[in-house]
């Protein structure tokens, strides 16, 4: 199913996520993710498994070695890794998920829909995280234009587009 607007505001509204996907060397999406809404004002849990800290942020070798209870999980990593981090997000108790674009595969959605886990995939959390900058705003703009922007009700629902 595809993700919708409600899917998106509501994982939006967690103000306390974690982020697997950083790297040391600072030129990653996940990093830019990190950096931009950590700006935004949300609360940033970066997770690696054998980096002390990244963007001046204190890492977590797991998610459950997070010092508090977040509410959604940022994954920028590739597929073949999304499966193992979605078995330890749920064993955290961490359902509400974002899957950047290239870190969804077929099996990582159906998990999720197995699991109950709220899901927003195939989607730049750039794009939604406001103030929208730079290229993320013409990736928004060209998005819709294109009909790849989530609509407000999903696909299986529609009886017309309500853009």
């Amino acid at each position: 199913m595809k993700s919708t607007l409600p899917d998106v505001h509501e994982f939006l509204s967690q103000r306390t996520l974690a982020i697997a996907g950083v790297s040391r060397s600072g030129k990653k999406m996940g990093n830019a993710i990190l950096k931009s809404l950590k700006g935004n004002g949300y609360t940033m849990f970066p997770v690696h498994p054998s980096a002390e800290a990244i963007e001046g942020e204190k890492c977590y070798p797991s998610l459950q070695a997070l010092p508090e209870k977040v509410g959604g999980l940022v994954i920028c990593l590739p597929s073949v890794q999304t499966e193992i981090v979605l078995h330890q997000a749920l064993a955290a108790g961490i359902t509400r998920i974002w899957l950047q674009q290239g870190a969804q595969s077929y099996a990582a959605l159906r998990f999720c829909e197995q699991e109950g886990m709220k899901v927003v995939h195939g989607q730049c959390i750039l794009m939604f995280s406001e103030p929208v900058e730079s290229i993320h705003r013409v990736h928004r703009w060209v998005w819709r234009l294109i009909g790849k922007y989530p609509s407000l009700i999903p696909a299986g629902d529609r009886f017309m587009d309500p853009a």
